[in-house]
């Protein structure tokens, strides 16, 4: 009997896609490119003052930068020609995915098939460059690293804008010609860098330190990254299946229909972007308020005071903009209109609801279900970290997008893997 190759391991799987020439070449392809891609990320940007880097290092000095280096894998901390990373390509990608809303001629575009889906990708690559160039300069400059004259700046801008390009290369690169999900990979190996550092330095400490202390904290943060991981990985793979009834007709002499189908619908779709607009939003009012005022004006003592990252104020707001942003990715990423046009026009219906609006209703109904899970869900987990690390007094070298990210992407690459052996008709997973 045939087993669902859901439940087969990661492991197993990477296993199974190491016997298959053709999926071994991908993955050693893509092994490759993500070496390339942080070994590239320790050449240094040309223009950089690294004495003045060197004397911050370790210093926060804007919120907003903890969001940036955790994207990057610490090469902005390190101020390398990667210091920029995908993150630019995020952010164009989102504005084009918005503007695709708001615009009637690029909703026509997108809607106009392969040729228009390239226009969209161009279009979104040249916005990355342009936004590459705007945040290397505006954010190395507002922390004073760059040298003087212009011909620095510009040297900055351009040299991280073009770090940012090849990020992007690298990743298409991996979508083609490797096992896909090729952007978020990257992210994926940016995020595990970060961790792999953060868990050495515990270990350290803990081998240094002459009590116990330093052990316990380990062990804990080890725990709580574990039940973290458990926890998101079930929620992920979580589904509501909305069956579908296709009736029988006839064309010529072939039947058509007659059979049921299921919509899929994930109970966390909108990902860790409610995460990232969140953390964003909260990093803009103290990064502002340091580059107008200082450290050390009143609006600055007073952010820090209560709107800290460890203050029961700032958690809270915090959790309320991630609920927000949940529902508002989800009313524009899913359309029970058109969801319901569409079965209605194969010939579909979902058993005991009306086809049309009534359907349409029923979906939306379910859909902003599973919106509250998912809201409440986000904010609860983005608290976590933060409350282990107010309760250990120690760092904990995870946020809960770098474990949500990090997830995801091993749970996509796996289904992406077994897809490929089942197209290749490889039963090694039964």
């Amino acid at each position: 009997m045939a087993r669902n190759p859901n439940k087969v391991g990661v492991w197993q799987s990477l296993r199974n896609a190491w016997k298959v020439q053709d999926i071994r070449k991908k993955l050693v392809y893509t092994f490759l490119m993500l070496v390339v891609f942080r070994l590239v990320g320790v050449i240094p940007a040309p223009g950089v003052d690294y004495a003045r880097v060197q004397a911050s290092m370790g210093s926060n000095t804007l919120p907003l930068l903890d969001l940036v280096n955790m994207m990057t894998g610490s090469n902005f901390q390190n101020m390398t020609i990667m210091a920029m990373g995908i993150t630019p390509y995020i952010n164009s990608s989102i504005i084009m995915q918005l503007l695709t809303i708001a615009i009637p001629a690029l909703e026509r575009l997108s809607k106009s098939g392969p040729d228009g889906q390239k226009k969209i990708a161009s279009i979104t690559r040249y916005v990355t460059v342009v936004l590459a160039v705007i945040q290397a300069i505006g954010l190395v400059y507002s922390l004073g690293y760059i040298k003087s004259g212009w011909f620095n700046t510009v040297l900055v801008g351009v040299s991280m804008a073009g770090g940012t390009a090849l990020a992007m290369w690298i990743g298409e690169r991996i979508t083609e010609k490797g096992l896909g999900n090729g952007i978020s990979l990257l992210i994926f190996a940016g995020i595990i860098s970060n961790l792999f550092t953060g868990f050495t330095t515990l270990i350290r400490n803990a081998f240094q330190a002459t009590s116990l202390t330093p052990w316990l904290t380990l062990l804990a943060v080890l725990l709580v990254a574990l039940v973290m991981i458990v926890l998101v990985t079930f929620v992920d793979m979580g589904v509501r299946r909305i069956n579908v009834h296709f009736a029988k007709r006839v064309s010529g002499r072939k039947m058509y229909g007659g059979q049921n189908s299921v919509i899929p619908m994930k109970v966390v779709s909108v990902g860790v972007l409610p995460l990232i607009f969140a953390y964003s939003f909260m990093a803009f009012p103290g990064t502002i308020i340091q580059l107008v005022g200082g450290s050390d004006s009143a609006a600055a003592i007073w952010w820090s005071r209560y709107m800290n990252g460890a203050s029961f104020w700032y958690l809270l707001v915090t959790a309320l903009l991630i609920i927000a942003f949940t529902y508002f990715y989800s009313s524009i990423s899913f359309q029970p209109d058109e969801m319901a046009k569409n079965i209605q026009q194969q010939g579909g219906a979902v058993p005991s609801v009306r086809p049309g609006k009534p359907t349409a209703d029923y979906l939306r109904r379910i859909n902003g279900r599973l919106t509250l899970f998912a809201a409440l869900f986000l904010a609860i987990l983005a608290t976590v970290p933060t409350v282990f690390t107010v309760g250990l007094q120690t760092q904990i070298p995870f946020a809960a997008s770098s474990i949500l990210i990090a997830v995801s992407v091993v749970l996509e690459t796996k289904r992406q893997l077994d897809d490929l052996l089942v197209s290749r008709n490889y039963d090694s997973i039964s």
